[in-house]
């Protein structure tokens, strides 16, 4: 009867132990499809948060070319502003119709002075080269050479004479000053 008995409470623990394998592996269901579902969430708010920023970089890119469409458009204003009074005094003289010559003379150097004020604070400086002063070809374009002139002790590739005035932009070379320069020897 054991003999008997062994087998039928071994089909009957089998019989148990059915149930309680049926319901781990729902409980392992239920915690995979729960985690599915917290991971879909994830990914859905991470396609959000993807779409919001690919949104943000395209407001910071429209907002960027907007404000260097209006750089370019009126980068120039502070500088037009700053020559007004000059055409102002241009204009003013024009009116005066009996000036002497030295009352048109101090108008020029006055209204001079006012154009270089002008440039000056828009960072425009002349580039004006001392005689003697040693040719730098990244701020100077030498003309002509000449000889050493008589009486002075002028090095070689020296600055002998300015022909034209150059100009910096922010120290960068808006136009070079034009020289001539004594010969390499």
């Amino acid at each position: 009867m054991n003999q008997e008995n062994t087998p039928t409470s071994e089909s009957g623990a089998a019989g148990n132990d059915h149930p309680a394998a049926e319901a781990s592996e729902r409980s392992v269901a239920v915690d995979l499809q729960a985690e599915i579902e917290a991971l879909q969430a994830q990914l859905q708010e991470a396609r959000d948060d993807y779409l919001r920023a690919q949104a943000e970089v395209q407001n910071i890119r429209r907002r960027a070319e907007e404000d260097m469409a209006k750089a370019r458009k009126f980068g120039i204003e502070g500088f037009a502003e700053s020559l007004l009074p000059v055409i102002d005094s241009f204009e003013a003289a024009l009116t005066i119709e009996n000036a002497t010559a030295a009352q048109l003379r101090e108008g020029n150097e006055a209204t001079l002075r006012q154009l270089l004020g002008a440039l000056e604070r828009n960072k425009v400086v002349p580039i004006a080269p001392a005689q003697g002063e040693r040719f730098d070809p990244n701020v100077h374009q030498a003309i002509s050479v000449a000889p050493v002139p008589e009486g002075t002790e002028l090095a070689p590739n020296s600055v002998v004479n300015v022909l034209q005035k150059g100009y910096l932009i922010a120290d960068r070379v808006l136009r070079p000053a034009l020289v001539t320069v004594t010969s390499a020897q």
